[in-house]
């Protein structure tokens, strides 16, 4: 029989807690003593795992607004997922954790382009694996994955099917046009296992023998293939939602000379999911528009299903945000189309991540799209004067037409919705970046978004609090020191 072999791979996210406005993240007193939740998951998760080398033997994921949140908040981490990558441990995932099947077709592009860029900027390669937020999948998001470079993901076992589905290997989706991607499926019940029974995790070495290694004591693969065990969690569960358990993890995957041969080796994702020459995976098909957290596909970020008791506020949430970004591209289309060079909208946000994360100046980035050098030409007599590469009058209405892009995009993060009541902090930071953009836009035309952002907020209400979502976008800005008018 092949020795097996273990992957276990830990997705790293935090709702981003920044209020827009001032960029700063206001105080929670409920994350005592730390500053706010970030800080807190940061110094009961992360830091800790850095600081024992898991990162650099775990399969991971890190969301790109919680990076750049750590490069100054919590520097040790951020060192740990850097070091930890060794070019091969980290892959991407798109920058604001939406849910991809319910986006439009644009939207999606620039929240993988954006998740890409930010990886690369930070890790200093390529991504060629990548994670969907909460593994929402279908098969445009997957084609759209493939054309930015992306070969592999994960998905739950319920996200497929196929005849004799076996999550110990891996699979090949079709995609058409020739195109395709692999797919590993990560173990239901060890990965249940360790998220929801605290006391699998107390012992590292009792898990390893009682739960991993009769997952490769069953009936061997055909062709004596070596088998896999792919557990997937939350990273935060390593610390913070379990106490200690970042020990735990340590003593799993990096286990001592000294320690007993447990019959199984500690694999990465990238090497157990590259195809042997001449045996490609065998196809299987996605379950289209699921997840690993819902259960009724996507309907927990859209709609009403079991995952919350009343969920009638969803749908009108979505719907209210969904005519606000209507309303900011048209703006923005109409605005740039009359700027130096009628720069491409869409082009320029997908570019303006540069700007997002650090890469490039805001001024660097306006004079790229409407600077005299962009109209001349790079090679053209006159690029290289002295003010060619100044973006002239219509510099700060571009970059906050890009501002309002960049708030506009944050705006559908998954954490708005993913709760049973919208009374809550995650969806009052989707209603303060809803707010961050309307007003962008509104300060540049007259076009009373923030208006009709008020009257469709105000068609749902919180069944915990009993006012209506008018009022929750009120309160969201009044705790960051925004008044709302009417």
């Amino acid at each position: 029989m092949s020795r097996g072999r273990l992957v276990v791979h830990g997705h790293f996210y935090q709702p981003s807690r920044s209020d827009p406005f001032s960029g700063q993240v206001p105080a929670d007193p409920s994350a005592a003593p730390a500053h706010d939740w970030t800080a807190r998951v940061s110094a009961e998760a992360y830091r800790p795992n850095a600081e024992r080398g898991n990162l650099g033997h775990l399969s991971w994921d890190v969301g790109p607004t919680l990076a750049g949140w750590l490069v100054d908040g919590d520097p040790v981490a951020y060192r740990g997922f850097v070091d930890g990558d060794r070019g091969t441990h980290g892959i991407a995932q798109p920058f604001h954790h939406t849910i991809l099947p319910l986006a439009s077709a644009a939207d999606r592009r620039t929240e993988i382009r954006w998740g890409l860029r930010d990886f690369a900027w930070r890790f200093g390669r390529s991504a060629i694996g990548a994670w969907l937020p909460e593994t929402a999948v279908d098969l445009p998001t997957l084609r759209m994955l493939v054309e930015a470079g992306i070969k592999h993901t994960i998905l739950a076992p319920w996200q497929v099917i196929g005849e004799g589905t076996d999550t110990r290997r891996p699979y090949r989706v079709e995609l058409g046009g020739g195109r395709s991607i692999i797919v590993a499926l990560y173990d239901r019940e060890l990965s249940s296992a360790i998220s929801f029974e605290p006391s699998a995790t107390s012992d590292a070495d009792g898990f390893a023998r009682e739960r991993i290694q009769p997952r490769f004591a069953v009936e061997p693969l055909p062709d004596d293939e070596r088998p896999l065990a792919l557990i997937a969690t939350d990273g935060e569960l390593y610390g913070h939602h379990q106490p200690f358990r970042e020990l735990f993890l340590e003593r799993l995957v990096q286990p001592r000379p000294d320690q007993m041969d447990r019959g199984f080796d500690i694999s990465s994702l990238a090497d157990v999911l590259m195809e042997p020459a001449g045996h490609p995976f065998r196809p299987i098909e996605i379950v289209e528009r699921t997840s690993w957290s819902c259960h009724h596909g996507v309907l927990r970020w859209s709609g009403e299903c079991p995952d919350a008791a009343d969920g009638r506020w969803k749908a009108p949430l979505r719907a209210a945000l969904e005519r606000l970004a209507a309303g900011i591209d048209v703006a923005s289309e109409a605005l740039t189309a009359r700027m130096p060079g009628a720069p491409n909208l869409w082009a320029a946000r997908d570019a303006y991540v540069d700007v997002v994360i650090g890469a490039q100046s805001g001024q660097a980035f306006a004079a790229r799209w409407i600077g005299s050098a962009d109209r001349l030409g790079a090679d053209e007599p006159g690029a290289d004067e002295p003010g060619a590469d100044e973006p002239g009058a219509d510099g700060p209405a571009f970059l906050s037409l890009m501002e309002a892009q960049r708030w506009r995009l944050a705006m559908f993060a998954s954490d708005g919705w993913y709760w049973e009541d919208p009374a809550r902090p995650e969806t009052a930071s989707v209603l303060r970046a809803a707010a961050r953009a309307a007003r962008l836009v509104d300060g540049l035309v007259p076009s009373s978004l923030e208006r009709r952002l008020l009257e469709d907020l105000a068609l749902f209400s919180s069944p915990g609090q009993r006012i209506d979502g008018a009022e929750l976008y009120r309160r969201a800005l009044a705790e960051v020191g925004q008044p709302v008018s009417g």
